[in-house]
């Protein structure tokens, strides 16, 4: 018997021995250092290849500090380290992944929040072209004149064939006062112009409404912000007061902005459980964003305002509201922006956007490859905004009336 126990203490602390390494190691990989979770992520069995070569940087690092003619006047190594950074983030040729160093990231982070200086236009990158998806109403952009798909050749002296999107919002941005000349080249025309924005502090509006004769209701959605859908639920208040029972919904030269505020606004649109978005991933899986049921609107006759500047969450709720509803896009075809970004903290003072999905629609149209056609197309021609004309709106009116 004392025999039989003392074997089976041993065994007994040979398992608490295994068992407590076996965690220690689960607890060391979990708490240690980013290279080596790095690395052993390309040791598993997958499509990656066994390793990475970091020798070529390591090398060029040592070269700059051997070699570098102002490498004795103190190099700043944490630039450097920055610098590597944004490379490794160019390299994947994706516009909306974005590394932001210090300064960087409080700007992006005042942008987010909605007080930031600059011109008020939201540009983007269309074919490797700076292009403005739109100009923000009542901005210094939209009075002098930006308009949806003007491509941007030059800031103030700067060729903008060679920046990378983030680095063209710094050169925009700047102190409220300033002057910044963007030389644009304007679809339809051979020769660029100059036009010269007062930089402004610029407040982003979310929605503004109107009611129309015949029982039409107008409201016009600026962005996606996070306070969106509590002011299209006072909009549709405000419609119900009226006594209106048609909609236009104004999606033209929205940018987007957050996804709970494009499925929130849906769900006032559609039962419970519909499919609002699909998110799919570089591994092959997906994510539905379905409906919460609001409903309210669902049997209301609406159509939808859609431009080149409807980008990322309008393209959203308008392809979900057209799959689910027949609901009829009226004007041109949307920007194309249908990526996910998420914003994740590198460290306390810097973060990494990057693209971690495409956004689908229900019925599994990529928004990111052609965006969306209207299914009444209306071009507005510049003698149209010299006469402060709005065909498209005047068709869309028109439609109403009819149903």
């Amino acid at each position: 018997m004392q025999s039989g126990r003392k074997i089976f203490f041993i065994i007994m602390a040979f398992f608490v021995v295994g068992a407590g390494f076996g965690v220690g190691v689960y607890v060391g990989y979990s708490q240690g250092p980013a290279i080596d979770q790095v690395t052993s992520l390309y040791n598993k069995e997958t499509a990656k290849p066994a390793e990475v070569d970091f020798s070529p940087f390591w090398k060029a690092w040592s070269l700059v500090e051997e070699k570098y003619v102002a490498a004795g006047d103190g190099l700043d190594r944490q630039r450097m380290v920055y610098g590597a950074i944004s490379g490794m983030v160019d390299a994947l040729d994706d516009p909306y992944t974005v590394f932001f160093p210090p300064a960087e990231k409080e700007l992006f982070e005042s942008e987010i929040e909605g007080r930031f200086e600059g011109i008020g236009a939201e540009i983007g990158m269309r074919k490797s072209i700076l292009t403005i998806i739109s100009p923000l109403t009542g901005s210094p952009a939209a009075g002098a004149g930006l308009l949806p798909g003007d491509k941007i050749v030059r800031i103030d002296d700067t060729v903008t064939s060679d920046l990378t999107l983030d680095e063209a919002v710094r050169l925009i941005r700047g102190e409220k006062g300033t002057v910044v000349a963007l030389t644009i080249l304007r679809n339809g025309e051979d020769e660029t112009r100059v036009i010269k924005i007062t930089r402004d502090t610029i407040r982003i509006p979310i929605l503004d409404m109107e009611k129309r004769e015949g029982g039409i209701f107008i409201i016009r959605l600026y962005n996606f912000s996070e306070q969106a859908p509590l002011e299209f639920r006072k909009a549709l208040q405000e419609m119900a007061r009226s006594g209106s029972n048609k909609l236009v919904l104004d999606l033209r030269n929205n940018p987007g902005g957050f996804l709970d505020a494009s499925v929130d606004i849906a769900s006032w649109f559609l039962e419970s459980g519909k499919v609002i978005a699909r998110e799919a991933f570089g591994d092959g899986s997906e994510l539905e964003h379905r409906s919460r049921g609001y409903n309210a609107l669902g049997a209301i006759p609406t159509v939808i305002l859609i431009n080149g500047g409807s980008a990322s969450a309008s393209e959203i709720l308008a392809g979900a509201l057209r799959d689910h509803l027949q609901i009829q896009l009226i004007g041109t075809k949307t920007f194309g922006k249908g990526s996910v970004q998420e914003l994740v903290d590198v460290t306390n003072d810097t973060s990494l956007k990057i693209t971690i999905a495409r956004w689908l629609t229900p019925s599994g149209v990529s928004l990111s490859e052609n965006g969306l056609d209207p299914d009444v197309v209306i071009e507005i021609t510049p003698k149209d905004i010299e006469e402060l004309r709005d065909p498209q709106m005047e068709r869309a009116l028109e439609i109403l009336r009819e149903m």
